[in-house]
C-alpha cells in the first residue's frame, strides 16, 4: 500500500539528496557492523603471504592469502568447523589441480578431471556443502592458471598455510554472534527515528516538504531493515548449532521478532506521512500531534541505543507507555477527524514500538486510552 511511484511536491535534486542519504546510512551501518571482521580476514592474509614468500621461499604465494581470506572473509560464522571446511575446500582444489596438471598439464578434459577428482575427494573428507564448492574453484583456477616453480605441491603448501593462519585467527579471535545483528538492530531503528523527527519537522512547521522527505527517507530505508531481519536469522540459525553460544539464543530470537515488529512500524511511519502530507498541505494539524510524534521520535533514539547494545530497554517502554496513554484521537483533535486519523496510526505504530521494548502484545494495546 505505501510502495507507489510518486513523491509528491518532493522532487529533483531534494529527493535524490533524501534517497543518497539514506543509502549511505545504511553502507555506514555495514562497515560499522563488519569492519572488524574484515579487519582481521585482511591481516590473517597479510601474515599467510609473508609466512609463505618468507617461511616457505615461495616468491607468488597466492595462494596463501587466498586461503585465508576465503576460510575467513566477513562472515558472522567464524566456528573452527566452518573455517577449517572451507580452509580444507580450497587446499583439496589446489592439490588436486597442481597434482593433475603437473601430470598430465591443462586443457579441457584436464578441467574437467581435476573437477571431478576435487569433487569427490572433498565429498568423501566430508559432508559440507562448502567444502565441496570450495574446490571445485580452486581447481578451476588451478588450471587456468599458468604454471610455477615449486613443484606439484608448492602452490598447495601456499593454500595450506592459508587455511592454517585462517585457523589461528577463528581461534584467536573468537566471535561474539551478536554483535553484527545489534549493530545492525542500532542502524535499522534509527532510520525510523529519523523518519519520525522529519515528519515531527513537518508538522511543527507545516512543510509538505518536510513530511514528503520523510516518507521517501522511509521507504529508502527497506535495505536496512531487510538487512537486520536477515542477519537476525541468520544469527539465531547459527547459535541453535553452535553450544558455545547457546546462552545467546533468547536474544537472538528477541531480535528476529524485534526486526519483524520494526519493520511493521516503518511500514505504519510510511503511511502515517502520507497521510500527513494531505493533512499538513489541508491545514488540518494540531499542535498536540507534533508533540507525541517528537516524543515517540526522541524514545525511538533511545530504543535505537537500547537494541544497539543488547540493553534493557524497560526506560524506554515506561516513555513510551506515557505517550500511549495520551494518544486518544477524541482529546488530541477533539474536532478534527483528519487528524484523528492521524493519531490512529500513531497508536498502531507506538504499539508497535512498544513490543520492540519488551512489551507483551497484550500489554502494549492496553498502554492505549479505549476509543
Amino acid at each position: 500500500m505505501d510502495a507507489h511511484p510518486g513523491t509528491g511536491r518532493l522532487r529533483g535534486r531534494a529527493a535524490a539528496r533524501v534517497l543518497v542519504e539514506a543509502r549511505v546510512r545504511a553502507g555506514w551501518g555495514r562497515v560499522r557492523a563488519s569492519w572488524l571482521l574484515i579487519l582481521q580476514a585482511s591481516v590473517a592474509a597479510g601474515v599467510a603471504y609473508a609466512v609463505a614468500r618468507h617461511g616457505l621461499g615461495h616468491a607468488a604465494p597466492f595462494f596463501a592469502p587466498v586461503s585465508a581470506w576465503l576460510a575467513l572473509g566477513f562472515s558472522r560464522d567464524r566456528s573452527v568447523r566452518r573455517v577449517a571446511e572451507l580452509a580444507a575446500g580450497v587446499a583439496v582444489g589446489v592439490g588436486a589441480g597442481d597434482l593433475v596438471v603437473h601430470v598430465i598439464g591443462s586443457g579441457a578434459w584436464q578441467m574437467a578431471l581435476v573437477l571431478l577428482v576435487a569433487g569427490l575427494v572433498a565429498r568423501l573428507l566430508d559432508r559440507g556443502q562448502m567444502l565441496t564448492t570450495q574446490a571445485g574453484v580452486q581447481a578451476i583456477v588451478i588450471v587456468g592458471l599458468p604454471q610455477v616453480a615449486g613443484g606439484p605441491v608448492g602452490r598447495w603448501l601456499d593454500a595450506v598455510v592459508g587455511g592454517l593462519v585462517a585457523l589461528a585467527f577463528a581461534l584467536l579471535t573468537p566471535s561474539d554472534p551478536r554483535r553484527h545483528p545489534r549493530s545492525l538492530a542500532r542502524t535499522a531503528t534509527q532510520e525510523l527515528a529519523g523518519v519520525l523527527h522529519l515528519l515531527v519537522r513537518g508538522v511543527s512547521a507545516r512543510s509538505v516538504d518536510d513530511v514528503e522527505a520523510a516518507l521517501l527517507a522511509g521507504r529508502a530505508s527497506q535495505p536496512a531493515l531487510d538487512e537486520w531481519r536477515d542477519a537476525a536469522r541468520s544469527a539465531a540459525e547459527l547459535v541453535r548449532l553452535a553450544p558455545q553460544h547457546r546462552r545467546h539464543r533468547g536474544e537472538l530470537a528477541r531480535m528476529v521478532d524485534e526486526a519483524v515488529l520494526l519493520d511493521r512500524a516503518m511500514r505504519n511511519a510510511r503511511v502515517l506521512a502520507r497521510r500527513t502530507s494531505t493533512a499538513v498541505e489541508d491545514g488540518h494539524v494540531v499542535p498536540a500531534l507534533a508533540d507525541a510524534l517528537a516524543a515517540v521520535a526522541r524514545a525511538t533514539d533511545d530504543l535505537a541505543e537500547a537494541t544497539g547494545s543488547g540493553r534493557d530497554a524497560r526506560g524506554v517502554r515506561a516513555r513510551l507507555t506515557d505517550v500511549a496513554a495520551t494518544l486518544d484521537p477524541f482529546v488530541v483533535a477533539p474536532d478534527d477527524w483528519q487528524a484523528q486519523s492521524l493519531v490512529l496510526l500513531l497508536r498502531s505504530l507506538v504499539v508497535d514500538l512498544l513490543q520492540m521494548a519488551g512489551a507483551g502484545p497484550g500489554e502494549a494495546r492496553e498502554a492505549l486510552p479505549e476509543i
